[in-house]
């Protein structure tokens, strides 16, 4: 029945890709509200800061919009999609020369958000940008390493390599506090 459920979604999700492709605004809209919380969480993690994170998206989804007829495979729209926004995250970091500026401050009047300033979020900062792209794919976008590969132009084996080093890190980082 799962299986049944997974197939007719895939279909609707392809339908809504030949109308976006057709100019059809209403169904990029319907595309976008299905990957858009998985997109800003990839791009906060990568950009560290919310107006960077939200700039990243808005250039996805305007870049995204205006070249998705050179979308080959209806089904990749997800993929697609992600390889844009890490490419636009990389474009942003190189930019402002990689380096991760200080932590955000609360807006006046708005409580911080102390969960995201622990340990783990500082550990994944440091991490280098490609190992925090993968990390991002995998854990936030929930891509496996085949799929990652393809988005990154590397072997899957490479990509699992790279994820387990970063992982180690990260796990290194916590113990030493």
């Amino acid at each position: 029945m799962k299986d049944k459920e997974n197939s007719r979604e895939i279909q609707f999700k392809e339908e809504l890709v030949r109308k976006v492709k057709n100019g059809d605004t209403k169904a990029f809209s319907l595309l976008y509200a299905g990957v858009c919380k998985e997109m800003y969480k990839f791009a906060l993690y990568m950009m560290k800061h919310t107006e960077d994170a939200e700039d990243a998206v808005s250039e996805t989804v305007i870049s995204a919009f205006e070249n998705i007829a050179k979308l080959k495979n209806e089904s990749s729209f997800k993929s697609w999609i992600f390889t844009i926004l890490g490419n636009q995250c990389r474009k942003m970091l190189g930019k402002r020369g990689n380096h991760a500026s200080e932590e955000e401050t609360p807006e006046a009047g708005h409580e911080p958000d102390y969960e995201q300033h622990f340990d783990v979020k500082e550990a994944f900062a440091r991490l280098e940008e490609e190992e925090r792209m993968i990390l991002s794919y995998s854990v936030f976008a929930g891509y496996g390493s085949e799929e990652i590969a393809q988005m990154l132009e590397m072997n899957a084996a490479t990509v699992r390599s790279k994820k387990s080093r970063a992982l180690g890190k990260m796990r290194k980082m916590l113990e030493a506090g």
